[in-house]
């Protein structure tokens, strides 16, 4: 693997990355200042040329629920599944409140409108009245249920509490909760295996900053994300039934994609 490493092409995308992104953060700083229609849609035009930028194709799977109001529940094991996901829909993300004091990230974070938590099973009430609020503005919402960021082997139990928004209406409609699985499973066409994911996940007490480094010097990366069949709380019955089916379908999404199985959805692929 550490054949593939070119610390020029690290450099480069590095640079790169850091140019675009200081020149797309007074754009979108201006857009949510003049309360634009383009502040959902521009996050997609900086994260799809981001994925350029880094060398990433994303292959897509299955279709997109496009009724509001929709919360999206979405396994995590990357920084990048917000670029993967950003370059897709325009979204806001719901995140631990720490992120917000994040260099730069916390930035560009709070230039999307992201939703900050405090995930403590006490603040649940003002968990959901905070996602509420925003589903009931007209933004969809991606939500982590693993409530943390796993090695991306594997999906990690999701917390029925961080779902509790679903469980009310918004503007009389139940809220659709779509399972997105995302899997990094090639680089430059060779499958990933279990022993070198890791370079492209983040989690534990990794630090950022070496494997941002690490992970910009390496090749041609292959994403799948697959959509799953949308279903409210009332269709599964409990709030907790509803994590399962999620975890399920998310779990057999993302071992199948690593697996390298093939799929009986239609496949969309990126432009």
């Amino acid at each position: 693997m550490s054949g593939i490493a070119s610390p020029l092409r690290g450099a480069l995308r590095l640079i790169t990355y850091l140019g675009w992104t200081f020149l797309c953060i007074p754009v979108q700083a201006i857009l949510l200042l003049l309360r634009s229609r383009l502040r959902s849609t521009f996050p997609m035009v900086y994260h799809r040329t981001c994925l350029k930028i880094v060398g990433i194709d994303v292959e897509f799977r299955g279709k997109r629920h496009r009724k509001h109001p929709v919360l999206f529940a979405v396994n995590h094991s990357s920084y990048l599944d917000i670029t993967v996901l950003g370059a897709l829909m325009p979204i806001s993300f719901v995140a631990k409140s720490e992120v917000a004091q994040w260099p730069l990230y916390g930035l560009l974070a709070k230039l999307q409108r992201t939703v900050f938590v405090d995930r403590q099973v006490r603040n649940v009430v003002e968990q959901r009245a905070q996602m509420a609020a925003r589903l009931e503005q007209g933004d969809d919402l991606v939500l982590f249920p693993e409530g943390t960021s796993s090695d991306g082997n594997r999906v990690l139990p999701f917390k029925s509490a961080l779902l509790s928004t679903a469980e009310i209406e918004i503007n009389g409609r139940p809220v659709k909760v779509q399972p997105i699985s995302i899997a990094y499973t090639h680089l430059d066409g060779i499958p990933l295996g279990r022993h070198f994911r890791p370079f492209y996940t983040w989690f534990g007490d990794m630090d950022m900053a070496s494997h941002i480094w690490q992970m910009m010097a390496l090749g041609k990366l292959r994403v799948v994300v697959e959509f799953h069949p949308p279903m409210t709380v009332a269709e599964a019955g409990t709030r907790k039934v509803l994590a399962q089916r999620c975890w399920a379908l998310v779990a057999g999404g993302v071992a199948s994609a690593i697996a390298g199985r093939p799929q009986q959805r239609i496949i969309e692929t990126a432009a």
